[in-house]
């Protein structure tokens, strides 16, 4: 029987009167804006979400204490959904179902109606994300600023098993989350031509575009605190190309204004490769003005609504403000705040340099060659001629500093120099950033290892305190209490609730590892997350999977070094050991492998075809039966790893040892209790180190043999010879046992193996299939695997981003992270 409406429950229903004739969830896809509010209905507070957020964004928490600031400067933050996520932080979850509930209305249902916030590629992207949650969390007077494209990262649709993409039309609908900004809009100057005057030196008849900014709220963890995210839009200017026309060229000078507002259209979808097109050091440019501008705007004015109280030194700017580089995408942000500071507030080039180096912090994600940024000469002296200058009169200054330290070393001021001689000329990005900053990091120990002993390890001996490490972590509030509710309920019944704040403390649960119910209970979780996520690909993909099956999941970006190819070769090998031998007791998988490729990466677009011919051949084999099975998880993204993740079993970070930066699906994983067969590479080691090496599935090459190997030279024909296993499973590829209509279709792929494969494949197969039947045996003892479970999720405690930006406050950016609660706007004073 429904109980009689309370006074609050009525004023519930006065705030969400605007869904009075919707008849089914449906309808509301197009009115998600409208109706969303209503979600967010606080007890004592039928204010909207947007009157909510903003009112505790100006409790002028920060603009009463002056703190310092940090600015987290990234051309990517893949945020995925926010509706669940804010529930979370702000503890209205129960209040929101119940409400939804006294509407016919389902959460869920409600949940899947918003789009992802698709504006990153992958790791860096959403590194950046997780990082914002953290800030927040923390208490850190931290904006994270970037690009609103209009078209975040592609759709992948799978057509007869080759990649399609699609626009992302994310805002198609609005975005409830945003609020434009139209006060703060700043110009952004392009192109022009520089004058060296008396008075100093100018950038004229320059071209100009607005930056205009949309706020979104960045709430903490249950602490009142809300941080911001300033997205710019690229907008024309009203007289855009019309004073360059007579009356006639009026409508084309209009359309025209498209130019200028293409900058914020699109993501570029590529992952961890360098495109050197003008319109991405556009947008890298365009960040970074309307970003500094807004940074020197803030630090000038200090005190919130004081006219009379202006800082007019910037010798202080450091003090106030820290900048962080998230990869060498806003490097220039480096040039352009030396030019604010030389040119426009006509300080010293010493004082400026100073000051530039003490604000700017940079980190760098890779130490592949082909993702390194190296801008020609060309393109820079057209679209920003001073920067340009500045570049080159750092590059004097920095040579003369190096040819005093090691005189008569051309060879070194070669390799160091920002400018890259050649056929064409360069300007080298990430040696820009290193020497424009006072900490330059890598994102896991063996990384920073790495970037000090190879890549920038001439930098490193002349300055080795500014190199630091700072391990990657994610937020355990999207990735376990959001995402895997029962498991985080199974966790809080042992060791309270706490840990989601502080999550060293998940290493309590190594006191319940021999405990029954716990083992069972974990067990319990992870199965009943196994079946929600087999009815949801029965509903998408109509394919059927045994849930008792062990799910082997395989995510990640589509790259010939996270080696896609070598998990083919194990499935291939499983298929062929259970067509030789039927009546074995073989572990039964299912095999998910997703990830998208980028639009022009031709290999990687083979290798997801290949995925999913071999999954045709084996879905399809009654020999095999549901012993088996190969799913591609099509158009992998935020919201599909919240699903996938807490359902896996087996997570695959088979990187090629010293090629994976850190990687962080591989943290989420572990935190949602499923076991690792992984290379030493990136994070793994600091992994196998927490929970014990006994208890990840550690295989292949270390570092040190990769060297060894690229010495003597990898000869994969040698294995090929050797392994009979790995040479049917080739040969089968190359035969057209997966593509009989077209037998030579993988040819490319084989031909790559077998003759320049840069990953090392087949050094590392014969490793890995041993490797995996050890974890085909051990799935077999569903106890054992079960404790070894447990030891890992007790062992996740280093990889909380809250860890991670503790390190980043105290060790660079001179600030200290709180967990301390503050008065909530509502709270009586």
């Amino acid at each position: 029987m429904a109980r009689p409406l309370s006074d609050q429950d009525k004023r519930k229903q006065i705030s969400v009167r605007g869904l009075a004739g919707v008849e089914n969830v449906s309808d509301l896809k197009t009115n998600f804006n409208r109706h969303l509010h209503f979600t967010l209905v606080k007890d004592r507070n039928v204010a909207t979400k947007r009157d909510y957020y903003f009112a505790l964004a100006n409790t002028q928490h920060y603009y009463e204490k002056d703190p310092k600031r940090v600015y987290y400067l990234s051309l990517e933050f893949y945020m995925g959904r926010t509706l669940q996520n804010t529930m979370v932080n702000l503890a209205l979850e129960n209040a929101c179902d119940e409400a939804t509930y006294q509407l016919g209305l389902d959460m869920e249902e409600l949940q899947d109606i918003e789009e992802d916030a698709g504006l990153g590629n992958g790791g860096l992207g959403r590194l950046a994300a997780c990082f914002l949650d953290s800030m927040a969390s923390l208490g850190l007077a931290a904006y994270g600023y970037g690009i609103r494209y209009e078209f975040g990262i592609f759709n992948q649709k799978i057509v007869n098993g080759w990649q399609v993409e699609e626009a992302d039309d994310w805002l198609r609908y609005g975005n409830p989350w945003e609020k434009a900004r139209p006060e703060y809009m700043r110009p952004v100057h392009f192109y022009g031509r520089v004058e060296h005057t008396a008075e100093g030196v100018k950038w004229v008849d320059t071209q100009v575009v607005l930056a205009l900014p949309y706020d979104t709220p960045v709430p903490g963890y249950r602490n009142n605190i809300v941080n911001t995210m300033r997205l710019w839009s690229a907008k024309a200017p009203c007289d855009f190309n019309l004073k360059d026309f007579n009356v006639g060229g009026y409508i084309q000078a209009v359309l025209d204004r498209n130019l200028a507002e293409n900058i914020s259209r699109v993501l570029y979808p590529n992952d961890n490769f360098f495109e050197g097109k003008e319109l991405r050091l556009k947008q890298e440019y365009f960040v970074v003005a309307a970003t500094l501008q807004d940074i020197i705007r803030r630090f000038k004015a200090s005190k919130f609504g004081s006219t009379e109280f202006v800082r007019l030194d910037l010798s202080t700017l450091p003090d106030k403000v820290a900048i962080q580089l998230n990869d060498t995408h806003p490097a220039m942000a480096i040039p352009e705040l030396m030019r604010i500071l030389v040119d426009v507030e006509k300080l010293t080039w010493e004082k400026a340099w100073d000051i530039v180096v003490r604000t700017c912090a940079y980190t760098n994600h890779t130490v592949l060659p082909e993702a390194l940024e190296r801008w020609p000469v060309d393109l820079l002296q057209n679209l920003l001629p001073r920067h340009l200058e500045i570049i080159y009169e750092v590059n004097r200054r920095h040579l003369e500093r190096i040819s005093k330290l090691y005189p008569g070393d051309e060879d070194r001021l070669r390799r160091m120099s920002l400018v890259e001689e050649g056929g064409m000329k360069k300007i080298n990005m990430a040696h820009l950033c290193i020497v424009g900053s006072h900490a330059v990091n890598g994102v896991a120990r063996i990384h920073s290892e790495i970037i000090k002993s190879t890549v920038f390890k001439d930098f490193y001996e002349v300055d080795p305190e500014k190199f630091q490490n700072k391990t990657n972590g994610i937020t355990p509030r999207r990735w376990l209490v959001m995402c895997n509710p029962g498991l985080a309920e199974v966790i809080a019944e042992r060791i309270g609730e706490d840990y989601i704040r502080d999550l060293d403390q998940l290493q309590k649960l190594l006191e319940f590892v021999d405990d029954d119910t716990f083992i069972r209970d974990v067990a319990k979780v992870k199965q009943e997350n196994k079946m929600k996520f087999a009815a949801h690909l029965e509903e998408q993909y109509k394919v059927k999977i045994n849930p008792n099956s062990m799910f082997d999941v395989h995510v990640k970006r589509i790259h010939e070094y996270k080696r896609q190819l070598l998990n083919c070769l194990h499935i291939i090998t499983l298929y062929n050991r259970i067509k030789k031998e039927p009546n074995k007791s073989w572990t039964p998988r299912t095999i998910m492998i997703g990830g998208k490729a980028a639009p022009g990466y031709h290999t990687a677009k083979m290798i997801i075809k290949l995925i999913t011919a071999i999954g045709d051949v084996v879905n399809n084999d009654p020999v095999v039966g549901d012993r088996l099975k190969v799913i591609f998880l099509e158009n992998y993204r935020v919201t599909l790893a919240e699903k996938v993740i807490p359902a896996a079993d087996l997570s695959e970070q088979i990187s090629t040892a010293g090629t994976e930066a850190s990687g962080t699906g591989n943290m989420k994983f572990m935190l949602n209790g499923a076991l690792t067969i992984g290379t030493m590479d990136g994070a793994n080691v600091e992994m196998a180190e927490e929970a014990g090496e006994e208890n990840l599935f550690i295989f292949g090459m270390r570092v040190e043999d990769v060297e060894a190997m690229d010495k003597k030279g990898y000869d994969a024909l040698s294995y090929y010879n050797r392994i009979p296993e790995l040479r049917q499973a080739m040969d089968q590829i190359s035969g057209g046992a997966f593509s009989p209509a077209q037998p030579d279709l993988f040819k490319d792929l084989v031909n790559m193996l077998m003759h320049h494969d840069r990953f090392k494949v087949f050094a590392d197969y014969e490793d890995y299939i041993q490797c995996q039947d050890k974890v085909s045996a051990l799935y077999k003892n569903p106890k054992e695997w079960t404790k070894m479970v447990i030891h890992n999720i007790a062992g996740c405690g280093k990889f909380s981003s809250d860890r991670t930006i503790s390190q980043y406050a105290r060790e660079i950016w001179g600030m200290e992270p709180s967990l301390e609660k503050i008065a909530a706007p509502d709270d009586p004073r």
